[in-house]
């Protein structure tokens, strides 16, 4: 499996990684979960051998299990591995250990290193966005954390456009480090990361990676017209809120051309969802949230797919974003003029404005 440099640093990630929510059903958030010691043992070991060498996790996850049964499946693969986690979910009712403090994160991070077993986490993600405290001393204190050798990069999850550029340009205004990369929700069905997101990470020197690229068990083949409710003990069959769904006639549409090209494939349906995720503009890596063995295997088979133009084109067209303003104006009077990590989107914006025309 290739990797890529993450943004501007030095760091270099697999195209998939392998995400830990599903790892400990014990508690809190995901508490769906629950994978045995052995078949979370065959699961690190098989996507090792498949090229994968990163795995994420969050304090989050079971409110922290989820850490704890990954640190005890790597002891034996550390240095092969790239650890990412993140903090910033409120996990208490003390309003300092929640957000972008100083002493959430300088509290996180010593709980999430115990928790792994390790003395440094590779890139250390702010979960979410915190409007209450001062970017600065966010920054700073990821900065510090760095210094202290306890991360080595860091990045941000949930942020908009505009708050990703704040905190990198305060960063290298006060000559600290900047975050590298960025996870944000982006799925053939949820493409609103492609009018600014996207694109703002790429200019910024912002790696992209994806959480959740099957929807959260939308994309998975199992949803459909005729089956509109999960299996029990997944997210979509035990009531789970996320995500927010815009249109479900259009899903259902969707899930019927992933289900057509899985078939002329003879493959799954997420194998397909994935092989298209992983060839858009200026997606860096998919952390892949597998359940079982069985599912890890078929994601990671995916990445032997390759789709047809055609193939392709007939996802992208179907679920394609209307252009807002300013994007219909651009796309209409100045495509030419937009940077290379806008040209891709600029152009399929034109391109449904003609279609439309047309009709």
């Amino acid at each position: 499996m290739d990797n890529k440099q993450l943004g501007n640093s030095g760091l270099r990630v697999s195209q998939y990684a392998l995400g830990s929510v599903p790892f400990s059903g014990t508690n809190g958030f995901e508490n769906a979960g629950g994978i045995s010691k052995k078949e979370l043992n065959y699961m690190i070991d098989y996507a090792i051998d498949q090229g994968i060498n990163q795995f994420d996790t969050a304090n989050l996850y079971a409110e922290g299990d989820a850490e704890l049964a990954l640190g005890k499946a790597i002891r034996n693969h550390r240095d092969e591995m790239v650890i990412s986690s993140k903090t910033g979910f409120p996990l208490s009712d003390n309003p300092n250990f929640q957000g972008g403090t100083r002493s959430n994160i300088e509290k996180s991070i010593d709980e999430s290193l115990q928790r792994l077993g390790t003395d440094h986490i590779d890139l250390y993600y702010m979960h979410l966005w915190d409007g209450n405290v001062p970017v600065e001393e966010t920054i700073q204190a990821m900065n510090d954390l760095i210094q202290k050798g306890k991360i080595r990069y860091w990045g941000v999850s949930n942020y908009s456009a505009w708050s990703l550029a704040q905190t990198v340009t305060k960063a290298t205004e006060n000559n600290m480090a900047p975050p590298v990369a960025q996870q944000i929700y982006y799925t053939p069905e949820a493409r609103e990361a492609e009018y600014e997101l996207l694109p703002a990470a790429r200019e910024l020197g912002v790696g992209n990676s994806i959480w959740s690229p099957l929807g959260e068990g939308l994309l998975t083949g199992k949803i459909t017209r005729d089956n509109k409710q999960g299996q029990p003990g997944t997210r979509q069959g035990d009531g789970w809120a996320e995500p927010y769904v815009k249109d479900y006639n259009l899903l259902y549409n969707l899930v019927d051309v992933l289900q057509e090209i899985a078939n002329h494939h003879q493959v799954s349906v997420p194998q397909v969802t994935l092989a298209w995720l992983r060839e858009r503009p200026n997606v860096d890596s998919l952390v892949l949230a597998a359940r079982n063995k069985e599912q890890l295997i078929d994601n990671i088979a995916s990445y032997q797919l390759q789709l047809t133009k055609d193939e392709q084109d007939k996802i992208t067209e179907l679920t394609q974003p209307e252009p807002l303003y300013p994007h219909w104006h651009r796309a209409m009077n100045s495509a030419e003029l937009g940077s290379p990590a806008e040209q891709a989107y600029l152009k399929e914006f034109g391109d449904l404005m003609k279609r439309k025309q047309q009709k």
